[in-house]
């Protein structure tokens, strides 16, 4: 007698599982590539360091920062907001608040508390913190995934709030005050320079209660933990192996994209659109050869958003579909890789 098998242990598959709407919002303050610079003008001088690099190597023109004093948790909740009005979802609804940044406003309580007051969430709503670098947003929604296609919660939401002017200002001060400095240490610090400001937020739904129908299908995980070390820090230094990572993380990515071909039963050819974590102009040109995908297909926000951290693929989708509506039936990709190396890739049936 032959037995039907299901999905292996490892396969990441939903049936139930429907992706409502995005919501998110972006910082007052915008800053150039060309203005950090000039803040750098001492170092660049000294080094004799040509100016336009900064955007030239990673194809940023500017990014943004949030009114001094903003918290994680306050933009998190005004990106909350907006998802829940777009949704068309009551906040008695929520069942499920999962915070997903790399900021937060304190290590305790969870930053999901206060996101959760500010928007009047129900008292039995579940909500705690996800923490995965950038990955963390996507880590979010599979987490969220699951408990719906349980069928514990109907509705639930995920919320990311990040904030780069520590990070960015920071690490201008350390490169003028260095008193050798020398051309290595602009390199290990040229990442931070990257970073920007975003807030996102999502609702998801039980397909017995979603109005707009957009299944989730499913994804893969690989993660490569001998990196760990290539991109370590904290709100105010990071030190990054910009190079090497980018060359092992464009290689996880190509054996995650492998995997999730494999379980959605997808080739490079059905797929229709293709929202990636912006990283660089470098990153995103590699990451579609290595996966043999046509950039064409690609949306980017990189430009004038910069690296927002997890929130970075999330508000890169939300403002892909808000300019150019995809039509019912089409195959969206999700391409997610954070420090560490980890990596998630998720497939959408619009």
């Amino acid at each position: 007698m032959q037995i039907e098998r299901g999905p292996k242990k490892r396969d990441m598959l939903y049936k139930h599982v429907c992706i409502e709407s995005f919501g998110y919002e972006l910082p007052p303050h915008i800053i150039t590539s060309a203005a950090i610079e000039d803040k750098l003008a001492p170092l660049y001088d000294k080094l004799k360091l040509p100016y336009g690099r900064l955007e030239m190597m990673s194809g940023i023109r500017e990014r943004r920062f949030w009114d001094e004093g903003a918290m994680p948790s306050q933009v998190a909740a005004k990106a909350g907001a907006n998802a829940l009005r777009n949704s068309c979802t009551q906040a008695d609804e929520i069942e499920c608040l999962l915070h997903t940044s790399v900021c937060r406003d304190m290590l305790e309580p969870a930053t999901a508390t206060l996101v959760h007051r500010a928007l009047g969430l129900a008292k039995d709503c579940t909500i705690y913190d996800i923490s995965n670098a950038c990955l963390g947003f996507l880590n979010g929604m599979v987490t969220l995934a699951n408990m719906i296609e349980l069928g514990q919660v109907k509705k639930g939401m995920i919320v990311s709030g990040e904030s780069s002017r520590q990070l960015v200002e920071t690490t201008i001060q350390s490169l003028l005050n260095k008193p050798n400095p020398t051309r290595e240490d602009i390199k290990e610090a040229f990442a931070s320079l990257t970073i920007g400001s975003g807030a996102c937020a999502l609702v998801m739904a039980h397909d017995s209660v979603s109005k707009f129908k957009h299944h989730l299908l499913g994804g893969a995980v690989r993660c490569a933990t001998e990196f760990n070390h290539l991109c370590r820090g904290n709100a105010g230094n990071m030190n990054t192996d910009s190079e090497t990572l980018l060359q092992e993380g464009c290689k996880l990515a190509k054996y995650t994209w492998q995997k999730t071909q494999e379980i959605l039963g997808w080739t490079n050819n059905v797929v229709d659109r293709v929202f990636c974590h912006q990283v660089g102009a470098a990153h995103r040109k590699l990451l579609y050869k290595s996966l043999e995908l046509d950039q064409a297909k690609d949306f980017s926000t990189v430009e004038y958003l910069g690296n927002t951290g997890s929130a970075s693929l999330p508000t890169t989708m939300a403002i892909g579909i808000e300019k150019a509506p995809p039509p019912p039936d089409t195959n969206i990709a999700m391409l997610g890789i954070g420090s560490g190396l980890n990596c998630l890739m998720l497939g959408v049936k619009w």
